[in-house]
């Protein structure tokens, strides 16, 4: 559903103007209502997730025990942190201080369109993770399958 790299600049309230190509997408898809929340596998990014695929997440996450410690640590860092934000009439949304703080996002950013959800990037990590590259020993069965 979404997809692309667009360099964004944050505003002095932590707010960013969703890409023109992707409003249309958003108001259908959810009708505006949108979720942030942490990234638990990566530092310096957040999930922004439509609210639908939001829910499916958000109920499979919960339905883990929370007698491992794991689990728990995935519930607090994605559904204790989940911040809804609907855009306003300049088709911005308000990234959470407390997020932005801990992912490291500043002024710039770079948003990504990863199919259901998008990825918030602080500018520094995102330049940090393209410049890593896929060694052959990291390869997975599934990826020495693809024709690129």
């Amino acid at each position: 559903m979404f997809q692309g790299e667009s360099a964004i600049t944050l505003d002095d309230k932590g707010r960013l103007a969703l890409p023109t190509v992707y409003r249309e997408l958003i108001a259908s898809a959810c009708a505006n209502r949108l979720v942030f929340t942490y990234n638990p596998f990566e530092h310096g990014c957040l999930w922004l997730f439509p609210q639908s695929e939001w829910e499916k997440v958000r109920d499979q996450v919960n339905a883990l025990s929370s007698v491992k410690r794991v689990h728990r640590d995935l519930q607090l860092k994605l559904i204790g942190a989940a911040a809804p934000v609907e855009p306003d009439n300049s088709a911005r949304v308000l990234v959470p201080a407390s997020q932005r703080a801990a992912a490291g996002i500043e002024k710039r950013a770079i948003l990504l369109g990863m199919n259901a959800k998008f990825e918030l990037w602080s500018e520094q990590a995102h330049l940090a993770k393209i410049r890593q590259t896929i060694g052959e020993s990291e390869l997975s069965d599934e990826m020495l399958d693809l024709r690129l």
